[in-house]
């Protein structure tokens, strides 16, 4: 096999990694809270040929013996956390975190998970209390400053949601005592050390140190917490640039299978070369 096939074979390999991941970006373009990867190529090695014996300086060249092969690209993605659209709901439940690297905690089968995803609901109990429990729209239990989960009972009026993430359930009854909550709210520090694990969640890499990487927002620190309710954030993902990206890539594709399909037209011509 021609080098030139093996580089091209290694680099559509990538390509599609990419395809696949622009792809996923368009997919969520209508996902709360969601966002986008981005997608860019580092050179793999370089392999150095010396082909000429006689490295004589003095005939005036001006760049280096022998010649340096590629052998294909690698693809980078990383998570880019920038601020999507807000969209004006009117709905109580919906909060948008309007303040960059900032997550709500859930609960995910006993496992803790971040998200930017504001469309909250209210799930009944099943031991036939009058107990509600705030989660998320795929039912993960949305947890407190504590990470203990938020569980209201239902005598209330309505639901207020400060910019500080303070939860209140005023009771139907002017005597009663108004239900309060603080959500639990986290910043992310090193939001890169943060991995996608589905569902519109995120989680810890598994090099990162979680008092490194995020700080939780309790105390004097909930003035730093920026949340608006009524409200949902968009996805971040840019429709323009994902297509155009794609065509990139798709062309890119193109060109690297064609230089597959020249190598096996050359091996041919060179299989049928009579002596």
């Amino acid at each position: 096999m021609l080098r030139s096939m093996i580089t091209s074979t290694n680099t559509m390999n990538q390509l599609q990694k990419q395809l696949d991941t622009i792809g996923h970006n368009i997919s969520n373009i209508d996902t709360q809270g969601y966002k986008r990867t981005e997608t860019s190529f580092n050179e793999l090695i370089r392999q150095q040929f010396n082909n000429q014996p006689n490295e004589n300086k003095e005939i005036g060249r001006l760049t280096d013996f022998g010649i340096r092969q590629g052998t294909g690209a690698r693809l980078a993605q990383k998570l880019v956390f920038t601020q999507g659209s807000l969209k004006q709901t009117g709905r109580q439940l919906d909060v948008a975190l309007t303040n960059l690297g900032q997550f709500l905690q859930v609960n995910v089968d006993g496992e803790i998970r971040y998200t930017r995803d504001g469309a909250l609901y209210l799930s009944p109990s099943t031991d036939g209390s009058n107990s509600l429990t705030l989660v998320t729209a795929e039912g993960h239990q949305v947890l407190d400053e504590n990470q203990n989960s938020i569980v209201l009972d239902d005598s209330f009026k309505e639901l207020v949601i400060s910019k500080e993430g303070t939860l209140t359930a005023v009771a139907k009854n002017s005597g009663d005592l108004p239900q309060i909550f603080d959500l639990g709210i986290v910043q992310a520090n090193r939001p890169q050390m943060l991995t996608q694990t589905g569902s519109n969640l995120y989680g810890l890499s598994e090099n990162g140190n979680i008092n490194d990487v995020l700080t939780l927002l309790d105390g004097d620190l909930k003035n730093q917490v920026g949340i608006q309710q009524g409200t949902l954030e968009m996805s971040n993902v840019d429709l323009s640039k994902e297509m155009t990206d794609l065509m990139i890539s798709q062309r890119s594709y193109q060109m690297n299978a064609k230089s597959i399909t020249m190598g096996d037209q050359m091996l041919g011509l060179i299989n049928g070369v009579r002596s």
